[in-house]
């Protein structure tokens, strides 16, 4: 899909239409531009406004795949609203203020609470379990099976927004972190993912781990 696609998913329009789907009285338009501010910030690299584009545009083929899309795509709005490389509790201050907003809002509890639920699902804790779950995570982890030159630019951004941890232990923190997906029987929970990306997830891991096992 081309930018001006992402631009769309990223704009008012879809902003509202999105709401409207949720059941919500209301689309606060100031509530999207705090959200855009927020992906915008000075000091992220990959939770970026680019992730976010990325991942509503991943997001479109699998949305005949969802029980509620709409749901998904708050929940990839929210996902990661609040991002400090310095803190563990960021999904769950994102989910929270994902509730707080769409209940002010008017949207149904049932429909906040799977919503909230999906953003705390990306802490990658637990293999997802709802459909729904299931797509977003797949979703959030298509980076993953990216091309080539967009894994080695998204490597070089994830490690940019570490680089305050002493590399040693940066290194080992993130080899970790890669090997808990390589040694999942599956990384993407849809087939539709599986068919498309799995292999190549895999085989981005293998080179990136590989790199980390590399002397300093």
């Amino acid at each position: 899909m081309s930018e001006a696609n992402q631009d769309e998913l990223l704009g008012a329009t879809r902003w509202r239409a999105m709401w409207a789907e949720l059941g919500a009285r209301e689309a606060d338009p100031a509530l999207r531009l705090q959200l855009l501010a927020c992906y915008s910030e000075l000091e992220r690299s990959y939770h970026s406004l680019q992730h976010l584009g990325e991942c509503l545009l991943t997001l479109q083929p699998l949305r005949a795949l969802a029980e509620h899309a709409a749901e998904i795509e708050l929940a990839l709005w929210f996902h990661d609203a609040i991002y400090d490389t310095r803190r563990k509790d960021n999904e769950e201050r994102s989910a929270q203020w994902l509730r707080d907003a769409a209940l002010a809002a008017g949207v149904p509890a049932a429909a906040v609470q799977r919503a909230q639920a999906m953003v705390l699902a990306t802490r990658h804790q637990a293999l997802p379990v709802t459909p729904d779950e299931k797509i977003l995570i797949d979703v959030d982890l298509s980076i993953l099976g990216a091309a080539p030159e967009r894994f080695k630019q998204y490597e070089e951004q994830v490690q940019r927004e570490y680089a305050w941890i002493p590399e040693p232990q940066r290194r080992a923190g993130r080899k970790r972190i890669l090997l808990s997906f390589l040694q999942r029987e599956f990384i993407y929970s849809t087939e539709a993912m599986r068919l498309r990306l799995e292999s190549r997830a895999r085989a981005n891991l293998r080179a990136s781990i590989a790199a980390l096992d590399t002397p300093l």
